[in-house]
């Protein structure tokens, strides 16, 4: 198994484990009794320029603890200074030691639309998103096929919610596309071997239409970064680890964004 493999089986044994607290029915219910929400999380990436989606993050498989000292809603406060466009929080428990809570809390506390980041493998997980105060999900081509995915995003729609589509080649990229996605993000970083190959998103990009949002993801360390993919018209960037490893986070956002 690799490493997404393992991310997704865990992913549904969670969800299973839910289920036994709270119905799918009932969350289902509980979730649809909230306001619709207003696409916030795509609706700021549409800005001049290219957006920052900064990530709350205190672990990964393939660097184990990045923030041992992990006050995450200072964290998210500090983005939110700075002038990060939106916020991605790991909910993930087992291999990026998240938290639902981290991102409840961090909804509440700050004023930027916040993606669930995990490894979303059935529709409960949108709702509990809904629930948590996220402004968005992150769906997994890999992870998902086609007719799932068509569907995930379809509920989104109805939730309000956006969704952040992850594509890994232009196979994906076309399933995504053909599914709805109005937003694609390109993981540099390949989730089944952890090797980074910052060129993806250049590849990739091409097989995009301009009207849909493009996300680049993981593998950004420098302003020099940041204006390879401006050049490609990259519409944002996830940044994570470079920024959770900076001991200045608002100054390193800062020197990203070319501001320094």
């Amino acid at each position: 198994m690799t490493i997404l493999d393992e991310l997704a089986a865990h992913a549904r044994e969670r969800v299973a484990a839910a289920k036994r607290e709270i119905p799918p029915e009932a969350i289902r219910r509980q979730a649809m009794t909230l306001p619709k929400g207003d696409f916030a999380f795509e609706n700021a990436l549409k800005k001049p320029g290219v957006s920052f989606i900064c990530e709350c993050k205190k672990a990964s498989p393939s660097k184990g603890i990045i923030a041992p000292d992990f006050p995450y809603l200072e964290i998210a406060r500090e983005y939110e200074a700075a002038g990060a466009d939106c916020l991605s929080v790991l909910t993930e428990p087992k291999w990026f030691l998240g938290s639902d809570r981290y991102l409840k809390e961090i909804a509440q506390g700050v004023s930027l639309p916040c993606l669930r980041k995990d490894f979303t493998v059935d529709a409960y997980m949108i709702y509990e998103a809904k629930l948590l105060g996220a402004s968005a999900v992150l769906l997994i081509c890999s992870l998902l096929g086609e007719e799932p995915l068509r569907a995930y995003i379809g509920l989104c729609d109805e939730l309000g919610l956006s969704a952040l589509v992850e594509a890994h080649d232009g196979e994906e990229a076309g399933m995504a596309l053909r599914a709805g996605a109005r937003m694609i993000g390109v993981n540099n970083r390949n989730l089944k071997d952890f090797s980074v190959d910052t060129d993806l998103s250049r590849r990739l990009r091409a097989l995009i239409p301009s009207d849909v949002i493009f996300v680049s993801e993981s593998g950004v360390h420098s302003p020099e970064d940041i204006r390879k993919l401006r050049e490609i018209g990259a519409d944002a960037v996830l940044v994570g680890e470079t920024l959770m490893r900076a001991p200045d986070k608002a100054a390193k956002l800062m020197e990203l964004r070319g501001e320094a």
